[in-house]
């Protein structure tokens, strides 16, 4: 078995792009998953939207699909459907799913349909140049917004747990490590599981420096993640403190 599912095709990524922390940190838990006996690679499936982070699937030597922009979720759940045996797994971006793709995503939290979607959330539609998405926050200035954003950014993480989603989280793409552990709590769930990825675009928005001094990970033995109260206060942001880690997991 290729242990790091690595392919030959020519990494595309901007150099140090924090899509290629994410892409290693699935390696590793995909890896993990396969030795520990809980998956067989035959039966993964990983698939796409369109954006930057559709690039992973050049770099994963899986079963894989690339659907249309913003029709990720129901080309996942009919996968699923089709095969029920299959863990579906998908990759997509705040412009592809918080926007376009945004209804189909709470359908499927509301469905609980077994699939694990991970939302690459640089807050910009970078693939385009630097336009605004539902994330930017108010003030951003790219190519859509010269004057600056004047709308409030959408919390993701509330619109989730409002729609009944039973597998909530928010990780870090640099943090590597923790994000491994996220991904491969997110595949064992059964049922709908979504994961927040903070990704920061180089390019057109480094929020590097922001992230690193405000996020901070919830304390596992003392946050109750079957709380969808105290998971739902938490994920407000203030600007100032932004938790990670696992908020919400029924079942």
């Amino acid at each position: 078995m290729n242990e790091d599912f690595a392919t030959k095709a020519k990494m595309t990524w901007c150099p140090g792009c924090s899509n290629s922390a994410i892409l290693v940190a699935f390696r590793q838990a995909l890896n993990e998953l396969i030795q520990e006996g809980f998956l067989k690679l035959e039966n993964v499936v990983a698939a796409t939207g369109i954006g930057c982070h559709g690039k992973i699937l050049d770099y994963l030597d899986v079963n894989s699909f690339t659907s249309l922009h913003g029709r990720l979720i129901p080309t996942m759940t009919g996968i699923k459907l089709a095969n029920p045996e299959l863990c579906v797994v998908g990759f997509s971006g705040d412009g592809d799913s918080y926007a376009e793709g945004l209804s189909h995503l709470i359908q499927a939290a509301r469905r609980n349909s077994d699939i694990k979607i991970f939302i690459h959330n640089n807050q910009v539609f970078a693939l385009t140049t630097g336009q605004a998405t539902p994330t930017s926050p108010k003030g951003f200035k790219g190519a859509s917004t010269p004057f600056g954003n004047i709308e409030e950014p959408l919390n993701p993480l509330r619109v989730m747990l409002s729609a009944g989603a039973t597998f909530v989280a928010r990780t870090y793409a640099p943090e590597i490590a923790k994000t491994k552990e996220i991904m491969k709590a997110a595949i064992r769930h059964q049922g709908f599981s979504y994961v927040d990825i903070i990704q920061p675009c180089l390019t057109f928005f480094d929020t590097r420096n922001y992230y690193q001094e405000r996020t901070y990970w919830l304390d596992e033995k003392e946050f109750p993640t079957g709380d969808c109260k105290a998971a739902w206060s938490q994920a407000e942001v203030d600007g100032e403190k932004i938790p990670l880690g696992i908020f919400y997991e029924s079942g």
